[in-house]
Parts: structure tokens; sequence; C-alpha cells
């Protein structure tokens, strides 16, 4: 095998192994056909069901959350008062409850609001379209006039 066979073999493994995304599909059939689609599909009561779900979420956590909290903090006050280091530990568990409540309080806001976003900035697009192809379809009109039919 000669130096720049070997450099080539090298070179051709590194590209198949690279870092760039792949997708797998099916390959197109001989003879045309029509061409494949992906499987991800979703549609607006998809994208509502998740939002609801998400506002739910956001609503009962806020809501039954903070009884572990309050109920953590009443037990660790009275650890502490009596003397015991688990007093101390408990309030910490406490504090931390709150921050990661508030986390994903944050996360349930985001993936709402996201898809409510979604959700009209996909109304517009669509309003674009069919007012784009609407006015398609009356030139097409015009060269129909033209051409005498």
């Amino acid at each position: 095998m000669a130096w720049d066979e070997w450099e080539q073999i090298k070179a051709d493994t590194a590209q198949e192994h690279s870092t760039r995304m792949r997708l797998n599909q099916v390959p197109v059939e001989p003879g045309g056909g029509p061409v494949p689609e992906g499987d991800l599909r979703v549609d607006q009561k998809d994208l509502a069901a998740i939002g609801d779900a998400a506002y739910r979420l956001f609503g009962d956590l806020d809501r039954f959350s903070d009884h572990a909290r309050v109920s953590s903090m009443t037990a660790a006050g009275g650890l502490k008062s009596e003397g015991f280091a688990l007093g101390g530990a408990l309030d910490h568990v406490a504090e931390r409850w709150v921050d990661q409540v508030r986390t994903l309080l944050d996360a349930c806001a985001h993936i709402s609001n996201h898809l409510d976003y979604t959700k009209a900035a996909h109304a517009g697009d669509e309003v674009y379209i069919a007012g784009t192809l609407s006015s398609i379809s009356e030139l097409d009109k015009g060269f129909d006039e033209r051409k005498g039919q």
C-alpha cells in the first residue's frame, strides 16, 4: 500500500466518523414515486394539550409545593429549638426545595408561553401563505384570460 493510499483511507474514515449530523431516511424507490416524508407530525391539538398540561402543572405545583415547604420549615424550626443539628439540615433542604420549585415553575411557564407564541406565529404564517396563494391564483386567472380560455 502506498503512502498516498493510506492517507486517503484515513481521510475517508475520518469523514465517515465525523461529528456532523446524519439523518436516517428511506431510500427513494426506483422509478420515481412519492418523496418519502418524515413521521414527526404535530398539530395544533397536540401543542394545545402540551401547553395546557404545562399550565396546569404550573398552577398545581405552585399551590401544592408550598405545603411541603411550610411543613419542612416548621419541623426544622422545632428541631433547631430543641438543639438538634438535624434542624439546620432540614432547613437547608427546605431552602433547596424552594429553589428547585422555582426552577420548575419557570420551565413550565416557559413551555406554556412558548407554545402560545408558536401557535400565534404559525397562525400568522397561515394567513400570509393563504394570502400569497390567493394572489397567485388571481395571477393565474389573468394568464388564462390572455390565452383565451
